[in-house]
């Protein structure tokens, strides 16, 4: 700990030049007395630093003591502080390793590249998970991680959505997928290879076997057909709808991206009142009937008959309700 903090204490002071021993306790959340003696050891060391007291004193490098990356570009160094999440780091229990490895990166950087890249982490903010949606419990999610970088297997209970409803199983962990907001884990099961969310396991126990992943595999390759896959098997029909031109306009707003783009495929020379024609893909008449109503006066539907009945009776039922 005393060796980290150590090192932390020199990357400070190449990072931002000069900063006093109150400075480095609070940065450090340590006592200015450890400062003191911490400053005492560095010295002892060799390091080439100072202090100077006064309002504007403080501790300081010598100038020239510094390492420095080299073949980066301004653009590189501005990119790799939009690779790190921290709200996902911190639930993989990396957020501390995160901010040391950008602390150290930082003090690495020539001074122009560290302004640039100093910018990017004023100016950008990513936050991953979706609006409206409270974030999810993954208390598994470190042994997860752990059992994916160690190639050990694990046993787990696990909640789905189908009877029986909790199950047991054992995996062996490939990868780690985050996908809007929510943790996802790719495990070979026996001879297929699965998803599960990570949310959903109820109990986790790390077994002594190892495993080893497929020569074949990529994470990256298995996600996009699984997804691809998984949308298109929710696509199992079609409605045809008349839109007016602020319901289109509004659709393009609400809807997925794949009804979306059937739509503007699809959409029909305009009406003598702006109105066009449209077919888009459905999951169901249940879930097509709320999603359509979301856009109010301005859609009709047209096709299947079962779907305008639901829209009707749903937009009755609603009417009926309202006292109108």
């Amino acid at each position: 700990m005393r060796a980290s903090r150590l090192v932390s204490i020199l990357l400070l002071l190449q990072t931002r030049g000069r900063m006093t021993a109150r400075e480095l306790a609070t940065r450090l959340e340590v006592s200015a007395r450890t400062i003191y003696r911490d400053i005492e050891s560095l010295h002892a060391a060799g390091i080439p630093l100072y202090g100077d007291a006064g309002p504007n004193g403080g501790y300081q490098l010598l100038d020239g003591y510094r390492t420095r990356l080299t073949g980066l570009t301004g653009d590189e160094a501005e990119s790799l502080f939009l690779a790190a999440l921290p709200g996902p780091a911190a639930e993989l229990g990396l957020g501390a390793v995160v901010a040391a490895a950008q602390l150290k990166l930082m003090a690495a950087l020539p001074v122009e590249l560290r302004d640039r890249a100093g910018r990017i982490q004023e100016r950008f903010h990513l936050d991953a998970p979706s609006w409206y949606r409270d974030p999810e419990q993954v208390t598994h999610l470190p042994a997860v991680a752990d059992a994916v970088w160690d190639s050990h297997a694990i046993q787990i209970r696990y909640r789905r959505w189908r009877e029986p409803e909790e199950v047991e199983r054992r995996l062996e962990p490939y990868g780690l997928v985050l996908k809007a907001g929510r943790w996802y884990v790719v495990a070979g099961c026996g001879d297929q290879i699965r998803t599960y969310r990570v949310s959903q396991i109820l109990s986790l126990h790390p077994l002594p076997s190892r495993f080893t992943r497929p020569a074949s595999f990529s994470l990256a390759d298995f996600w996009r057909r699984y997804t691809e896959e998984f949308e298109a098997s929710l696509r199992r029909g079609q409605a045809c709808l008349r839109l007016s031109p602020a319901g289109f306009e509004r659709l393009g707003h609400l809807m997925t991206p794949g009804v979306v783009s059937a739509a503007a495929a699809t959409a029909s020379e305009p009406d003598g009142a702006g109105w066009v024609r449209v077919t888009v893909p459905i999951e169901s008449v249940a879930h097509a009937t709320g999603e359509f109503l979301r856009l109010g006066g301005e859609m009709e539907v047209l096709s299947p008959p079962e779907l305008r009945e639901s829209v009707a009776a749903t937009a009755a039922e609603i009417a009926r309700r309202h006292g109108c």
